[in-house]
């Protein structure tokens, strides 16, 4: 099976990050996994000037530094969550995941931007009793929230 384009997977965020309002979940002793790579050669297609953005979605897995699905509802027999970010304009900062569950921060992982166009992703243990909403959001070097992405952890159906 072809992979996909980098162009196609760039256009599986975008649309992810317009349609679909996500959470995620964590443990707040658990400890934050952090993965952070360069985009291959792709300092041409981002200018320096650009506005910063970030695409961003829940997966339940990273592969290739690509997610390999998108999830906005986890039943809670799922154990880990990835939150993956593609960030744009926002080399030389340090960028934050800040993972929350009932307004309460439970995890910030930090990630050193060494490109024009980064990719990072943050993982979470979950525990079956910790239901609800979670999110996280992509704060950036100044503290502003630049993005922020929600997913709901679920008890199965009776």
């Amino acid at each position: 099976m072809p992979r996909p384009s980098r162009r196609s997977s760039l256009a599986r965020l975008l649309i992810a990050r317009l349609a679909i309002v996500l959470a995620a979940g964590l443990v707040p002793v658990a400890p934050a996994w952090a993965q952070e790579e360069p985009a291959e050669s792709l300092a041409e297609d981002v200018p320096s000037e650009e506005a910063p953005t970030a695409l961003a979605q829940f997966t339940t897995a990273v592969e290739d530094r690509e997610p390999v699905d998108q999830v906005s509802f986890v039943p809670n027999d799922v154990r880990q969550i990835f939150f993956f970010s593609d960030l744009r304009g926002l080399m030389g900062q340090t960028v934050k995941h800040r993972w929350i569950h009932d307004g309460e921060i439970q995890a910030e992982v930090a990630f050193e931007v060494r490109g024009p166009r980064w990719r990072v992703w943050s993982s979470k243990e979950l525990l079956p009793d910790r239901l609800g909403d979670w999110t996280v959001e992509i704060v950036d070097g100044s503290g502003e929230v630049i993005a922020a992405e929600t997913f709901t952890y679920t008890a199965p159906e009776s």
